[in-house]
C-alpha cells in the first residue's frame, strides 16, 4: 500500500512539473524558422507501421529517418552484384518494405531522410567495411535516388512511387562499429588516421549518384558523427573524434550539401545546455564548436542532427534520467536547435524504447509495453 501512495504521489508531481513544461504560455515560438523536426525509430517503423504511422501523425512528425540498406541481411542487394546497377528495377533489388514506408509517409505527410549504410557482401569483406569499387556504391545511390525521385513507375500500370529529397551517407563513420578501419598500422608502435580518407570516398560516391538525377531540392548529409572518439588506433576499439574526422574530411576533399552529427550526452548529469567534459566530444552543449570549424573548413554549410535522445530511469538505471527531466531535456534541446540558425533538422531515437536493458536503447516516448511518458507530450506540443 506504501508503494501505491508513493507512486501516486509521485505521478502527480509529474503530472504537475509536464503541466507547467507544456502548457502553450510556456512554449512560445523562439522564432519563426522551420525547424524539421523528426523521430529515427525503425523497429516501429517496419515492425509496426499502422501503430507507428499513427502515432507519427499525433506528433506532429514531418520527418521519418530510415536506413536504406544495400547491404546486410536485409539490404537490397544483399544477394548478387545487379547486372544493371543503375537500372532500380534490377532482378538483384528488393525493395518491398522502403516503397511502402514511402508510400505510408507520402500519404501522413512525412518526409522520409534516407541513410545509406552497409556494403553487401559481393562488394565488401564485411558489412561495415568500404566498397571495393566505390562506383558500386556510386550505381546504388543513383538507383535508390531514382526510384524515389517521385516520377518513377516501378511497373508501367502503376503510379509513381512517391520522392524523397533528404538523403544521408552511412552511418557513425567514426565508429568502428559501422567502419572499419579507423587506423591503418604503419609500424610497431604507430597508426595512420584512416576513416576520414575512406568515408571521404563513400560520401562523394553517395553524393554523386543522387545528384545525377539532375533533380532539385535533393540534399546529401554527410557526417552523421558519433559524439566522442579516443583518437587512437591503441585501442581495443579504436574511434576517432568529431573534429578531427571533420578535417580529416576536408583533406580527403568530401563533399556534401549539409553535414549531419549525434551529439548525445555522455553522462545522465548533462543537461543540453552543459558542456561535455574534455575535448574530444561535441554534444549540443559545445554544438558551436562543431558549426565554427565547419565554418572555417566548408563555409556556411548548415547541420542536421540525425539522431538525438535521452534514455529514462526506469527502466534504464545507469544511463537514464527520470521521465520528467527527459520531457525538460527533449524541450530544451529542440529549443537550442531551432535558436540556431544554422541547424535545419533534428530527430529523436526512438519513439518506443526496445525492450533490451543495456544492449538497447530506452529514449523512447513510450516505454517497451506501450506507456506513454511525459516526454510523448512534450514532442507533440513543439512548434512546427
Amino acid at each position: 500500500m506504501r508503494k501505491r501512495v508513493v507512486f501516486a504521489a509521485l505521478v502527480a508531481v509529474a503530472l504537475a512539473v509536464l503541466a507547467g513544461l507544456v502548457a502553450p504560455s510556456a512554449q512560445p515560438r523562439q522564432n519563426s524558422r522551420n525547424l524539421i523536426v523528426g523521430i529515427f525509430d525503425e523497429q516501429a517503423t517496419f515492425g509496426d507501421p499502422d501503430w507507428a504511422f499513427e502515432q507519427y501523425k499525433l506528433l506532429g512528425v514531418e520527418a521519418l529517418r530510415v536506413n536504406l540498406y544495400w547491404g546486410g541481411p536485409s539490404g537490397v542487394a544483399h544477394v548478387k552484384r545487379p547486372a544493371n546497377a543503375v537500372n532500380p528495377n534490377d532482378s538483384a533489388y528488393d525493395w518491398t518494405i522502403y516503397d511502402a514506408m514511402v508510400k505510408r509517409s507520402a500519404d501522413n505527410d512525412v518526409k522520409p531522410v534516407f541513410s545509406i549504410l552497409w556494403t553487401p557482401k559481393w562488394a565488401s569483406p564485411a558489412k561495415n567495411m568500404a566498397p571495393r569499387r566505390l562506383i558500386d556504391l556510386r550505381n546504388f545511390a543513383f538507383a535508390a535516388a531514382k526510384r524515389y525521385s517521385g516520377s518513377f513507375h516501378p511497373t508501367p500500370d502503376a503510379p509513381a512511387l512517391p520522392a524523397v529529397r533528404h538523403w544521408m551517407a552511412w552511418n557513425e563513420p567514426n565508429n568502428p562499429v559501422f567502419l572499419k578501419p579507423q587506423f591503418t598500422k604503419i609500424s610497431r608502435h604507430k597508426y595512420k588516421l584512416a576513416s576520414p580518407r575512406i568515408y571521404a570516398g563513400m560520401c562523394n560516391a553517395v553524393m554523386s549518384g543522387v545528384h545525377l538525377t539532375g533533380l532539385a531540392g535533393e540534399k546529401v548529409a554527410c557526417g552523421a558523427t558519433a559524439p566522442r572518439g579516443n583518437n587512437t588506433g591503441t585501442q581495443p576499439r579504436a574511434s576517432v573524434s568529431p573534429l578531427p574526422f571533420l578535417r580529416g574530411l576536408r583533406r580527403a576533399g568530401a563533399r556534401f550539401d549539409v553535414y549531419s552529427h549525434h551529439p548525445y550526452y555522455q553522462h545522465p548529469n548533462e543537461s543540453p545546455r552543459k558542456p561535455p567534459p574534455g575535448p574530444r566530444a561535441i554534444t549540443l552543449g559545445n554544438i558551436n564548436e562543431l558549426l565554427r570549424e565547419l565554418t572555417r573548413l566548408y563555409g556556411n554549410k548548415h547541420l542536421w542532427i540525425t539522431e538525438y535522445g535521452y534514455q529514462t530511469n526506469p527502466p534504464d538505471r545507469s544511463f537514464g534520467v527520470s521521465w520528467v527531466k527527459q520531457a525538460q531535456y527533449l524541450s530544451q534541446a529542440y529549443g537550442i536547435a531551432r535558436a540556431n540558425p544554422r541547424i535545419d533538422m533534428m530527430i529523436w531515437f526512438l519513439v518506443k524504447d526496445e525492450a533490451r536493458i543495456g544492449n538497447g536503447w530506452q529514449s523512447g516516448l513510450y516505454t517497451a509495453t506501450g506507456r506513454r511518458k511525459p516526454s510523448w507530450q512534450a514532442f507533440r506540443r513543439m512548434p512546427k
